[in-house]
């Protein structure tokens, strides 16, 4: 997966914005104004940290060298994953999409509603 894929990946999904609240070389994905994808998309090699169920991440963690605790993030509940071909790319959309569902279930009920999720 190459940056401009994982831009679309993360910009494909209902109500999903990028931001740069860090500095103009880390784009921030948010959903609601909360964070559920980072990466500098600029980067050699190129990584994106992405939110985790805790128990998932560490299993990931164990299959994937390509796969480590969140680089400056709580390594419990993020994980950044090296994008060096190593993890296959449905995998590493299905990740943003996991990332992004855990964020849009901690949303407000008036959020989701606005996002068509119960």
């Amino acid at each position: 997966m190459d940056a401009d894929a994982l831009k679309a990946a993360c910009l494909a999904l209902t109500g999903a914005v990028e931001t740069f609240p860090f500095n103009l070389e880390t784009s921030v994905f948010k959903v609601g104004g909360k964070i559920f994808a980072l990466s500098a998309l600029d980067a050699h090699p190129l990584s994106v940290s992405l939110k985790c169920e805790p128990e998932l991440a560490e299993r990931l963690r164990a299959q994937h060298p390509a796969i480590t605790g969140g680089w400056h993030l709580n390594k419990r509940h993020w994980n950044t994953v090296l994008l060096d071909g190593s993890v296959p790319d449905s995998m590493v959309r299905d990740m943003i999409e996991d990332s992004y569902d855990l964020v849009v279930a901690s949303l407000t009920r008036e959020q989701r509603r606005a996002l068509g999720r119960p």
